[in-house]
């Protein structure tokens, strides 16, 4: 299905009955890498699989900044007229997560954010200098996102007012000291490191994912 929000379409899947989830992919990828999951939650959750702006049969776009993507998303709450979701993001996903829970604090009930980061600067040290040798040579949009966004400030993080679980694979590509500091900045956040997993090892097409945060979303009213 598409909707046209924010000056583009956005194609996204609907199964299941029950309170709405919203499902967001990361960079380069698209809302299958959520079939495992969507499986898991379908008898208990509505659930809402997105492809952002510029992946999957979404509309493609010529240059990516979170700030456009994370507005999408919030138009598409309003035009489906979905009530407080709750919403999951990987990577990216978690990124937009965490901008659209500090910008409109009454939209969601609840977030988790895997794998996410508040400035590049923040990723292990070494992917931004290979990222912009890359770039150089490739002149890829989506890497050019990721060298120089986002721009989430201990400030934003701390106007969101919603329960938050931020997951962290021992192997991500975000240090598990910057995950404890995201965690520590939001008021209600909460943190989860997952062992012997890199950043989405645990995440695309995983069994593993739904039990690690099938409590939390749960106890989100």
């Amino acid at each position: 299905m598409r909707v046209h929000v924010n000056g583009i379409d956005i194609n996204y899947e609907t199964e299941g009955k029950g309170r709405p989830i919203i499902l967001l992919h990361g960079n380069g990828e698209d809302h299958r890498i959520f079939d495992r999951l969507v499986r898991d939650l379908v008898d208990e959750y509505t659930v809402f699989s997105i492809d952002t702006r510029g992946h999957g049969e979404s509309g493609k776009v010529d240059s990516f900044h979170y700030s456009d993507m994370m507005e999408d998303v919030a138009a598409f709450i309003r035009e489906l007229e979905i009530e407080r979701p709750l919403l999951y993001g990987f990577s990216d996903g978690g990124i937009i997560g965490l901008m659209l829970a500090s910008k409109y604090p009454g939209m969601l009930s609840g977030l988790v954010a895997s794998g996410a980061n508040q400035s590049p600067k923040a990723v292990k040290r070494g992917f931004v200098p290979l990222g912009r040798l890359w770039n150089a040579f490739k002149k890829d949009p989506l890497l050019k996102l990721m060298l120089e966004e986002p721009d989430i400030s201990d400030e934003d993080l701390a106007k969101i007012e919603i329960p938050v679980l931020i997951t962290v694979a021992k192997r991500d590509f975000t240090p598990v000291s910057h995950a404890e500091h995201i965690a520590s900045m939001i008021p209600r956040g909460s943190l989860i490191i997952v062992p012997r997993e890199n950043h989405s090892s645990y995440v695309v097409h995983s069994e593993k994912l739904f039990p690690l945060i099938s409590d939390f979303i749960r106890g989100v009213e």
